[in-house]
């Protein structure tokens, strides 16, 4: 048999390398849409999660406001737990289609304060993802880039049976 040669654009070509190249391989669309299908807590912080090309990293953001904020006028520290704790999850359910994943520790650290009016931004790494447990560790920055609180995420993999499943 001989070679077999196609001739494509050199538009075609470069959509085709540019497209296996920038692969989203942190999927969360199917979890946004879950998310925002009714009130939760996600949609009541105002959080906003973003897709990545890494297949351990997810994101999101998070605008201060009156919904996340202290009376002092600066983000809640339970509310940056709430967000770390809520991308963790975001990104465990990513990663098991079909399996409900909760966070069963949530510890973090709070260094610098957060006016309102800011936009926060999370990303979360995956450090260690086993059958029933998956490990976290969220970093939190200001719009300018600074450290605003580390947080480490445990979540628990379940398996929905057929009495709880909808």
């Amino acid at each position: 048999m001989g070679n077999v040669m196609f001739l494509f654009p050199a538009d075609v070509i470069v959509k085709i390398l540019f497209f296996n190249c920038i692969k989203i391989l942190m999927d969360i669309e199917k979890i946004k849409e879950l998310i925002e299908r009714q009130p939760n807590l996600s949609t009541v912080l105002g959080m906003n999660f973003i897709s990545t090309p890494e297949d351990d990293v997810c994101m999101a953001t998070m605008k201060v406001d009156e919904q996340n904020r202290q009376p002092f006028g600066f983000l809640s520290g339970g509310a940056s737990l709430a967000l770390a704790e809520n991308l963790a999850g975001v990104g465990s359910c990513s990663l098991c289609p079909g399996k409900i994943c909760v966070g069963i520790s949530v510890s973090g650290e709070h260094v610098k304060a957060v006016a309102e009016g800011d936009i926060v931004t999370a990303k979360a790494k995956l450090v260690s993802k086993g059958r029933k447990l998956h490990v976290w560790d969220v970093r939190i920055t200001n719009s300018e880039g600074n450290l605003i609180s580390t947080v480490h995420v445990t979540n628990y993999v379940i398996t929905p049976n057929e009495n709880n499943a909808e």
